[in-house]
């Protein structure tokens, strides 16, 4: 077990905030990731918590999408904000999870996780398009460790 403090390289943690800040350019909408060692709760609980305690509630819009990983345990969820959950069915949040899924299996960590960046991305640019007066609300920093 490597956890979260060497999961990612330093180099595929810029890629992964690269990733956050071109899909929210195109969108009102707030990206976060965060990595755990490990999980002893169901990933979308866990990741519930995590996103509270990010006060990822507090956009203007609350459409902020967090993507949470528990590396060591190899377990993630991907959760949004009421806003977002208003707008977006659970067909797109499976689909989302799946292809992640298929990308970690395979063991391609960054890939699936920019993948699922990017198609979040698109899909809040549909339902909440960049604006002029649009400012970036949360870190697109990746955020690690206990919360």
């Amino acid at each position: 077990m490597s956890g979260y403090s060497d999961f990612f390289t330093e180099e595929e943690h810029k890629a992964i905030s690269t990733a956050i800040r071109s899909a929210e350019k195109r969108t009102s909408g707030e990206i976060r990731v965060h990595l755990e060692d490990q999980c002893d709760h169901l990933p979308e609980d866990r990741a519930a918590y995590v996103f509270d305690k990010l006060e990822m509630h507090r956009t203007k819009d609350r459409n902020a999408v967090l993507f949470y990983l528990a590396v060591d345990d190899h377990r993630f969820a991907v959760v949004g904000d009421s806003g977002i959950n208003d707008r977006v069915g659970g067909a797109f949040w499976k689909s989302l999870c799946l292809g992640m899924e298929a990308r970690f299996r395979q063991g391609e960590f960054l890939i699936g996780l920019t993948e699922g960046i990017q198609k979040v991305g698109e899909h809040l640019s549909q339902q909440f398009p960049y604006h002029g007066e649009d400012v970036n609300e949360l870190d697109d920093e990746v955020s690690t460790g206990l919360l």
